[in-house]
């Protein structure tokens, strides 16, 4: 949709999809109107400029109080306060964040400061990287002699940053003000492979992480996974600038566990780790974003066991049970998202199922077994997509993935598919109803549901009443 023309100028065909609305035309239209001036800002100017429009835009009003914007945008819609205290609004129906410029002073609770005169360039200069302190002047749509050529305000010179693939920080005592810059850096770096500078690195090696919220570290981890093609490139800049053990110790732990280089010929446990959890970043698999994260997850957690499982022959019998209670531990350090978490630890448990089941020649009730110690968390199709990232982090010539482990995946995937056990578990063909007046309520019907269920898994018998003949003998 765009495209880089110039040193300063950006073409424009579709810009915010504003030939099919015209409402939001409108609205820039009355910000004028009243004299104030609509720029668009920060990460929604850099997704322009590499080709594609984000899913957040943020455009920040200019010469105008809270309350004038506010009333401006109550004609267009419900206006939502994403926090009146911070100056930003939301409208109904609008994907786009509306904000007043403003100076955050230290700490988790800042105290905020609007100021609409302000100028764009003092506006840019509160922003944390230089390729996030550009901005359009948003006039020019209202231009019915509109060229297509639109140009970028660039103070502090973001767009030749982003040429050269470098991050800066636009003001290092701004930056430092606030810590969770620091795990913003690391989701970038993954996220659009760039490097810090010098100058950012340092900053980065001595800054105070102390007062960020789990739940803002969460967010921009998941974003370092969802939004990256190779996610371990942050997480290989923590390892770099020796702060992974400050943020992730439990993935700081792998370093230099070795492993046998007939099945590990790419190193020891966090190089593999690293590799799988870039196979999983790009893999195309997902139903769902939900989905994704969790898998990824479970991928960055699935050898934290080998940890204390290792032996001298470079044995690692039992870690995936082991590295259950270390998954657990890891995810309550960033949320507190029991099903996210429990998802997790039950991936772990069981991630190297299906190459065994496959190696062993299992029967058609070890899968429905299986099946049924993975629900209602999670399934067979996502354990065996855990499975196939494990497989793909064997590269011994480089640290990307490698194309492999699809011939095991769809192996197990069409015995699973062929037990139309993908999407869960085998139902219970035994019921509490078909019990009452025979077994009263409790503890002990729910043993026997229990019995008859292993029943019916193990020997295949799907007949209520030859199921309640085997349960109820004496």
């Amino acid at each position: 949709m765009s495209k880089l023309v110039g040193d300063e100028m950006l073409n424009l065909n579709n810009f915010l999809d504003l030939k099919e609305n015209s409402k939001l035309l409108d609205i820039f239209f009355q910000i004028k109107k009243a004299v104030g001036i609509s720029y668009l800002v920060g990460g929604s100017v850099r997704d322009l400029i590499l080709g594609g429009k984000g899913k957040d835009i943020d455009i920040e009003v200019h010469k105008l109080s809270l309350d004038v914007l506010q009333k401006i945008l109550e004609k267009f819609g419900k206006v939502k306060l994403v926090g009146k205290q911070f100056g930003v609004f939301r409208v109904e129906s609008f994907d786009i964040d509306w904000s007043i410029p403003r100076i955050d002073s230290k700490g988790r609770k800042p105290k905020v400061e609007l100021f609409p005169d302000m100028t764009i360039k003092e506006a840019c200069q509160r922003r944390d990287l230089t390729i996030n302190a550009m901005a359009i002047n948003l006039d020019f749509l209202l231009d019915k002699n509109f060229s297509g050529e639109v140009k970028i305000l660039d103070p502090y010179y973001g767009l030749k940053d982003l040429k050269n693939k470098v991050l800066c920080a636009v003001d290092e005592k701004l930056f430092l003000d606030d810590p969770l810059r620091f795990y913003r850096v690391m989701q970038f770096i993954g996220r659009f492979e760039m490097n810090p500078d010098e100058k950012l690195s340092k900053i980065c090696i001595s800054m105070d992480l102390g007062g960020v919220a789990r739940e803002r570290i969460f967010d921009e981890i998941e974003k370092l996974f969802l939004k990256s093609k190779r996610p371990s490139l942050g997480i290989r800049w923590l390892k770099n600038i020796k702060r992974l053990k400050e943020v992730m110790p439990q993935v700081y732990d792998l370093i230099g566990i070795k492993q046998r280089s007939n099945y590990h010929p790419e190193g020891d446990v966090f190089e593999h780790t690293m590799q799988s959890l870039d196979a999983a970043a790009i893999l195309d698999k997902y139903e769902s974003e939900h989905e994704k994260l969790m898998i990824m997850f479970a991928v960055l957690c699935h050898d934290f066991g080998k940890v204390e499982k290792k032996t001298e022959d470079l044995r690692f019998i039992g870690h995936e049970k082991a590295g259950v209670k270390i998954a657990k531990k890891f995810m309550k350090r960033l949320t507190n998202n029991s099903l996210l978490t429990k998802s997790v630890e039950k991936l772990v448990c069981y991630h190297t199922s299906p190459v065994d089941f496959l190696d062993q020649g299992s029967k058609i009730k070890a899968f429905k077994r299986l099946a049924s110690k993975l629900a209602p968390e999670v399934t067979l199709r996502q354990l065996a997509l855990v499975s196939l990232c494990d497989v793909s982090g064997r590269n011994s010539k480089r640290d990307d993935p490698l194309d492999a482990g699809e011939q095991k995946f769809n192996l197990f995937m069409n015995k699973v598919y062929e037990l139309s056990l993908d999407k869960g578990p085998e139902k219970p063909v035994l019921l509490g109803r078909h019990l009452v007046g025979i077994i009263p309520e409790g503890p002990k019907m729910g043993e026997i549901l229990k019995k008859a269920y292993h029943i019916q898994i193990d020997e295949g018998i799907v007949n209520v009443e030859e199921l309640k003949k085997r349960v109820l003998k004496p």
